[in-house]
């Protein structure tokens, strides 16, 4: 059965298994680049700041775009914008083959233009076209494949910078810009949404105002900016620090991590909350994890191969983090505004993508890269200790929702 009688769709049902198999495309591309270009980069003479800058550019037009994308949505409908946003992705990608390291930054923002747009556009139809109860396993799903990249492209990418081929890399752009569009031009897509409407830029603005007056989306934000940071970091000078010191594989590395997402993404989307519950102490552990991590990173020098244990707490926290926070906003956030609301909460995720790449290289510079680690896991603490401390507020809702009078 691939249909409920009000026609809304299960989350394996053949157009769902089409909208993961555009993530994983999509994502792709990005999962090769990430390990690819600071690596290049770093042979063109950048220092660690620049690089930070370089790819810090991906998110921080993502940021600033998602409102945007939201905007649109209503205005032209999911699958219109998919149709863009596709044609500018594969444009983007051919442009990397086409100039050297000196445009990479503006590649990179072009790049995180499109990924504005298709991370708000399947979203919005996973929330439009599942039911309630199927949308935390709709989202994991699409997530999950959106870091299955991570599992086999970061490997390729490797070998393609040990072998010097400047032709296996063309093959693989023009491959990664192709695909996506011969699969999802033509998506399952809604063409209007439930919010159905274009937003001026003074409401985008009192959308903004708003999340001061949300205490879900406050709260979900900033610990969504804080974890982003850390991983925006990881993902940035991972590898560079891996071949630096030489005591562990990134392409190994990124593989554990990824396999660990992909699992935990498989095997837990069934227990992440689909009715707009908050729980205090998944976030916590979450955010432990993440923590932990990059502990574990910051001391690689003394512990050596035991470092991959970071690539499993890593991986545990990258995996259920996003996904159960999306969910969760999806129930509480009022329906006629709340793709420009979650495209603010998705924000802080490319915020402190950003600032991951941009503030901890100059971390880096003028310390180290275990100190940049460190700081790291200093910033996951300060998160877990946020989630504590708001536990009351936050769950609050949780009682209105079973009906105990609060």
């Amino acid at each position: 059965m691939t249909a409920t009688s009000n026609g809304k769709l299960n989350p394996v049902s053949f157009s769902f298994i089409r909208f993961y198999m555009l993530a994983f495309l999509f994502f792709a591309a990005n999962s090769a680049l990430t390990i690819i270009l600071p690596l290049r980069s770093e042979a063109a003479g950048l220092n660690q700041a620049e690089i930070g800058l370089m790819m810090g550019a991906y998110m921080f037009t993502c940021m600033l775009l998602r409102p945007f994308a939201a905007q649109l949505l209503g205005k032209y409908g999911p699958l219109r914008v998919m149709q863009w946003l596709l044609l500018l992705h594969a444009g983007t990608l051919l442009l990397f083959v086409v100039f050297g390291v000196e445009t990479y930054l503006w590649l990179r923002a072009l790049q995180g233009v499109a990924t504005a747009f298709f991370s708000m556009t399947m979203q919005a139809g996973i929330v439009e076209k599942l039911e309630d109860k199927d949308r935390a396993q709709g989202l994991s799903m699409y997530t999950l494949f959106t870091m299955v990249p991570s599992l086999v492209i970061p490997i390729l990418a490797i070998q393609i910078w040990e072998n010097a081929s400047d032709l296996a890399f063309t093959l693989l752009m023009i491959g990664l810009a192709a695909l996506p569009l011969l699969i999802g031009y033509n998506v399952d897509l809604p063409r209007s949404t439930v919010q159905n409407k274009s937003y001026t830029l003074g409401d985008m603005f009192r959308s903004f105002g708003g999340i001061w007056r949300s205490t879900p989306l406050l709260i979900s934000s900033v610990v969504m900016l804080f974890a982003s940071c850390v991983f925006g970091a990881t993902a940035t000078f991972l590898p560079l620090y891996m071949v630096f010191t030489g005591m562990a594989s990134a392409g190994i590395f990124l593989t554990i991590q990824g396999l660990v997402v992909i699992l935990c993404r498989f095997i837990l989307r069934k227990k992440i909350p689909s009715d707009g519950s908050w729980n205090t102490w998944l976030m916590a552990g979450l955010m432990l994890c993440a923590a932990l991590g990059t502990q574990l990173l910051s001391l690689m020098e003394i512990i050596g191969p035991l470092v991959y244990l970071s690539a499993v707490f890593s991986g545990f926290a990258l995996a259920l983090l996003y996904p159960t926070l999306t969910t969760y906003l999806s129930f509480v956030l009022p329906a006629d505004s709340r793709y420009v609301l979650m495209g603010i909460f998705m924000s802080s995720y490319d915020l402190g993508f950003s600032l991951g790449g941009l503030a901890m290289g100059l971390i880096v510079q003028v310390s180290s890269y275990s100190t940049m680690f460190m700081f790291c896991t200093l910033l996951s603490v300060a998160a877990m200790v946020l989630v504590l401390v708001f536990r009351q507020r936050m769950e609050a809702g949780n009682k209105a929702r079973s009906g105990v009078t609060i």
